[in-house]
C-alpha cells in the first residue's frame, strides 16, 4: 500500500505541482497525501502528534488524592499505592509526615473534598508536565488522637477549606505523577 501511495504522489499533472508544500511548517494528514488517496490512508501516514489532557491529568490527581486519604487515616503508607501516583521524592515527604502523626499518636478520620481543575498544562512538553490547584475541603476531616479517640480541635486561624497544589510529570511509558505537592493549610478557598 505504501508503494501505491508514493507512487500516487510521483506524478500530479502539472510540473512541480507535486513538489508544493503547503504553507505554516509541518502537512497535515490531508496535504501529506496524493489528491486521490483516501482520508483514512492519509491518516495512517502522518498521525498528529498526541497531547495530554486535562481528564488524564484529574484522573490521576484524583487516584493520588484518594491514596492519600487512605494513608493519613491509617497513619502509614503501608497498604497504600502512594508510589504509584507520586514520585520517590514525595512519597518519602508523605512518608515522614505519617512517621510524625503515628509517633504523635493521631490519624485522620472522615473525608476531604476536593474541586481540583488543571491551571497548566504543557502536554507538548517533553515531559509532559501540568499544574493542579485544588480547593480542598477539610469541613470533614477529624484529627483523632489514637489513645482515647477524641477529636483534636483543628488549630486556630485555620480555615475548613484550604488551597493545595500539585506540579505533575508523564515520563515516558508511565502514569501521570505528583512531582510536587503542597497544602497552603492556612489559605482560604
Amino acid at each position: 500500500m505504501l508503494v501505491l501511495l508514493l507512487a500516487g504522489c510521483g506524478g500530479s499533472g502539472a510540473e512541480g505541482a507535486g513538489d508544493a508544500k503547503p504553507s505554516g511548517g509541518v502537512p497535515s494528514a490531508t496535504t501529506a497525501a496524493a489528491p486521490d488517496t483516501p482520508l483514512s490512508s492519509a491518516l495512517l501516514i502522518t498521525p498528529a502528534p498526541v497531547e495530554a489532557g486535562p481528564a488524564e491529568v484529574l484522573e490521576a490527581y484524583r487516584l493520588m488524592s484518594a491514596e492519600y486519604e487512605k494513608a493519613h487515616r491509617a497513619a502509614s503508607a503501608e497498604g497504600t499505592e502512594l508510589e504509584r501516583y507520586m514520585t520517590p521524592a514525595v512519597s518519602r515527604a508523605v512518608e515522614k509526615e505519617l512517621a510524625r502523626m503515628a509517633e504523635q499518636g493521631v490519624a485522620m478520620r472522615g473525608e476531604l473534598g476536593h474541586d481540583p481543575e488543571v491551571t497548566a498544562l504543557a502536554g507538548g512538553a517533553q515531559p509532559p508536565t501540568a499544574t493542579v490547584r485544588d480547593c480542598v475541603d477539610a469541613s470533614r476531616w477529624q484529627t483523632l488522637d489514637t489513645t482515647t479517640g477524641w477529636r483534636i480541635p483543628r488549630p486556630a486561624g485555620r480555615p475548613s477549606r484550604h488551597v493545595a497544589t500539585a506540579r505533575m510529570e508523564q515520563r515516558a511509558g508511565e502514569r501521570w505523577k505528583v512531582t510536587a505537592y503542597t497544602a497552603h493549610r492556612t489559605r482560604s478557598c
